[in-house]
């Protein structure tokens, strides 16, 4: 890989370390549904030029994998956000949908794995029990189900959007936005009150700067930017630099969230990202590359 690509690499998991950030700020000002509404109103808005009808045999899994990777996964995670004490449980415990990925890919596709795969997914749990013993995750117990959820949610898109064909990325940032908005229209005006939300952004122009990060940087460049690495590269051999998503964040937590992570919290993070590499270079050794979506971050 040249090191200008190297870099933007680099610069890509940074936005989606932020976009934690970003969104956990955003929603101190805005309910988390209402912001989720927001950040998708405006990825349509700059993307709408890139809509394209797809085929017809393709919409009932587009549909599928925009609610399962765009409304259910972003909703629970920015909610998650918004009950969280900190963003560092969030981004490690995040990173669980890869070991889901692979045991969905194995119960519903009928696809295979050896003993040692099998050892990264336990690894991965068993990361997770530990930070469950971390007094600050024990404390939240409710973020902990809604960030598990939206991770099974976004394991589920991620195999459901094996079977996609003919959609660019932009094209599917998109759908993703134009199908995610209604149903998250709709719970928004049940559950939250929008437009006393918007009243208070008034007070706060700070809060739309977070919606510009989430959207722009974090979704439509760094998801952009990622997809056209891999056209360039293999897959597996970019995607276990992304692990640096969730330790940047960390850092970034540390540094400007308060964020004071317990060893617990930190030696359980630290399992669940070594299963996570343990089965992305498990797959770079047993398979060619195979086009996936990219993590949460953004």
């Amino acid at each position: 890989m040249p090191a200008s690509h190297f870099l933007f690499l680099l610069f890509i998991c940074l936005l989606w370390a932020g976009n934690f950030i970003a969104a956990a700020w955003a929603v101190r000002v805005f309910e988390p549904v209402t912001f989720t509404v927001v950040r998708f109103g405006l990825v349509l808005l700059l993307l709408l030029p890139f809509l394209r009808v797809p085929a017809r045999d393709q919409w009932k899994t587009l549909l599928a994998c925009c609610w399962t990777m765009g409304a259910i996964h972003f909703g629970l995670v920015f909610l998650a956000l918004g009950r969280s004490e900190d963003v560092s449980s969030i981004a490690l415990l995040m990173q669980i949908y890869v070991p889901l990925s692979t045991l969905m890919a194995v119960l519903l596709l009928g696809e295979r794995i050896g003993w040692r795969t099998t050892s990264g997914i336990l690894i991965a749990f068993g990361g997770v029990l530990v930070m469950g013993l971390d007094p600050l995750v024990l404390s939240q117990l409710d973020v902990v189900a809604l960030v598990l959820l939206s991770a099974l949610s976004l394991a589920t898109g991620t195999i459901l959007m094996r079977r996609l064909k003919g959609i660019g990325v932009f094209n599917f940032q998109a759908w993703n936005a134009l199908l995610s908005l209604v149903p998250l229209g709709l719970l928004a005006t049940w559950l939250e009150t929008p437009s006393q939300v918007f009243a208070l952004t008034s007070e706060r122009p700070d809060a739309w700067l977070a919606v510009a990060y989430s959207a722009i940087a974090a979704s439509i460049i760094g998801h952009g930017g990622f997809y056209w690495l891999i056209q360039r590269h293999e897959v597996n051999r970019i995607t276990p630099y992304l692990l640096l998503v969730p330790i940047l964040a960390v850092v970034l937590g540390v540094l400007f969230w308060g964020d004071r992570p317990g060893p617990r919290l930190l030696t359980g993070g630290g399992l669940v990202l070594a299963g996570v590499l343990w089965i992305t270079l498990r797959a770079r050794w047993r398979r060619p590359a195979r086009v996936e979506p990219a993590p949460p971050a953004g």
